[in-house]
Formats: C-alpha cells, structure tokens, sequence
C-alpha cells in the first residue's frame, strides 16, 4: 500500500488505519460520531493526500478541459475553482473533480484517489488538442481544515485574508512558513472550511502548525469514517455510491453542473441534451427512513406494494439529528419531496419519506 507524508503521525495518535484507494488511510481516530461533531462544532482536519492532482497548461489547456468536462471552463476567472465531472461516451460519469484556474493558460484537475489511474488515462485519451498535462498526484499533498472555527484556526498561520476567500475560490501564498501554499474555500463536509495543497515535504511541519493554532477549538484529526457521514449528511454524492460510469449528472441532480452554453461541446454531449428534454429513467433522492431500521448501499426500494422502484447508495444515522438518513435512485414519479417510499431490510419493507437534502435540519 502506499502511504501519505502523515502516516507514522496517524499511527503515532492510534489510528485505526485501513486500505483506501491504494493508501494506507485513518478510518477514525476517536470514533466516528465525536469526529463528526468536532467537525459540526469546531474544527477538524483530513489527510487527504492520497487525493489526485493533474496540471494542465499551455494555450490548449482550456480547449482539453472544455472537451472532457461538462461544466463551462471559458465562464471561470483565474483564482476560483469550479465543480464539474467526466462525461462518459455514454453519458456516464468517469468521475467527479475539481479545477481550478491558477493561471489564464494554467489549470489544476483534483480527482478522486481510487480514480486517478482512470481518470488520468482518460484525459491522455482526449487529449486532442495537445494540452500540455502532467500528472502531479505524488508530488502534491493536500489537508481538509473543515468546521465553523477552521478560518479562525488557519488564519493565525497565514497573513493571507481568508475571510476575502469567497466559497470557491482560492489564494496562493505563505502558509507556516512554507511558500506557494495553495489555500481553497472548499471541501466535502457542508461544514465550511480550507483545503491545502502543498508539498509532500512540508507535511509533518503544516500539519503540527495547524494542531497547534487550532489548540484552543479543541481541534482534532478526523478519519475517512466521519467523513462519509459528514458528506452524506451534507447531500453530497460519492464516486462509487452515488456516481458511476452508468450514471448521467443529470440523474445525479447534476444539472447544474452540465452547462449546454454555446461552444460547450463536451463529450457525449447530445446524450444529455436528449436526456435532458425527454427526462432521466431515474432521479437521486435523499430520503429519511419512519420506520426502525438503517438504509445500506445496495438496499432495494420498493413502493407500498413491494414492487422494486429503485436502490440505495448510501445511508446511516444522522448524527446531526439523530435520524436514520440515506440518497438513492428512484423511479421519477417517487422522486417528489414527501413522497412515501419503503427500504427493503432484512426482508422487511420499512417506511421511508423523500425529504430535500442537506440532512441537517431536512425539510419535507
């Protein structure tokens, strides 16, 4: 397995590690629900290191990316980000990603661990126009400081004026004293927060930095268990969960994300044109379970006569309400807020209600 520069820190504060993506990665340090909280409440911080990183550049940079993703490049400024996703052939998904516009001609792809492999290969396979790319995922490390007092907490180490950081956007500059340290309103918890990009070298010096700035919020490492429940809770899709290959954005509630503006000729395009105008076969809810039981990836729903009208892709308690919550894909005409649905457990058809996410404080 490969390791991130943190490792030996994980292990040295008792970790429960586990394979992720290639990566011997912290899957909770003192329990999921506390590091949930810590999150909710205050501020906590991810390695995500083993996350993948692609520069692309050169005067075909935005031609490449314009091609391969469904957002709308040409509308991003120079010091924002932008959310966006690989359309398939098919109008599937390769994967859901970052890119931010460091430069007019410079660009940096962030995609997900267990696809970098994939992804890289993809953009490679695409790359018609001769963008200039390089694929920087061992050289580049990356921290999620995530929570409500992770501004307060970053903000001792930087004379860079967070607070002016709009949500999707980015600075570049000194950070605990190391230098060109990219730092980014974004992240995966609902929670606000920074994610840091920097490299491998500087690690452990950063990481400290940071544990000791946040001393007084009582901040505290949190593992790839927290969060999944933190995004889950947010309504966030997962690569694997929620998105794949077969999926469409469209059918991940992902329009927004699909731009069909002039001279967006993206891949598969016309599919999602024409989905878009004749409907999706199935739409993503999130749903919050009445009667007693907890949803799983994979669970069938079914309708009030056991008919199968879809799956689950990902549930749990909400630790925020203490709710047993969970997203799937349904049939469109069950895809109404307030609609009943049942979650087959166990043989069992338990009775759930769509709700709209984020599941923290969900409304019907």
């Amino acid at each position: 397995m490969k390791k991130t520069p943190l490792n030996a820190i994980h292990r040295a504060l008792g970790a429960r590690m586990h394979e992720f993506a290639g990566y011997d990665m912290p899957v909770e340090y003192s329990g999921i629900i506390d590091e949930h909280n810590t999150v909710v409440n205050s501020v906590g911080v991810f390695d995500v290191s083993h996350m993948g990183e692609f520069w692309v550049k050169g005067s075909n940079a935005q031609a490449l990316i314009q091609q391969i993703t469904s957002n709308d490049i040409s509308a991003l400024p120079v010091g924002k980000a932008q959310y966006t996703c690989f359309p398939n052939e098919n109008g599937g998904i390769v994967d859901d990603l970052l890119v931010y516009r460091c430069e007019p001609e410079k660009y940096m792809l962030v995609v997900n661990a267990s696809n970098i492999e994939k992804d890289w290969e993809w953009c490679v396979k695409n790359n018609t126009a001769g963008a200039e790319m390089e694929n920087a995922s061992d050289r580049i490390a990356q921290l999620a400081v995530q929570g409500p007092l992770a501004l307060k907490t970053l903000q001792k180490l930087t004379d860079t004026d967070l607070a002016a950081i709009p949500y999707y956007a980015f600075a570049t500059g000194k950070f605990a004293e190391v230098e060109n340290v990219i730092i980014s309103n974004t992240g995966y918890t609902g929670c606000g927060g920074f994610e840091l990009y920097f490299h491998p070298e500087h690690a452990v010096n950063i990481w400290n930095a940071v544990f000791e700035a946040g001393a007084e919020f009582g901040v505290k490492p949190i593992g790839l268990g927290a969060r999944d429940t933190l995004r889950l809770e947010a309504g966030f899709p997962l690569y694997g969960n929620e998105l794949d290959d077969t999926t469409s954005p469209l059918q991940a509630g992902l329009g927004w994300i699909t731009k069909f503006t002039e001279g967006n000729d993206f891949i598969s395009r016309p599919i999602l044109e024409n989905e878009k105008a004749n409907g999706v076969p199935r739409k993503m809810v999130g749903f919050e379970m009445v009667g007693k039981g907890i949803a799983r990836h994979g669970y069938e729903i079914v309708d009030a006569a056991g008919k199968t009208i879809g799956n689950v892709t990902s549930g749990s308690i909400s630790p925020a309400t203490k709710k047993a919550v969970g997203m799937g894909y349904v049939k469109p005409e069950y895809a109404s807020v307030s609609t009943t649905i049942f979650i087959r457990i166990r043989n069992k058809d338990i009775e759930a209600i769509v709700v709209k996410p984020p599941f923290r404080g969900a409304r019907r």
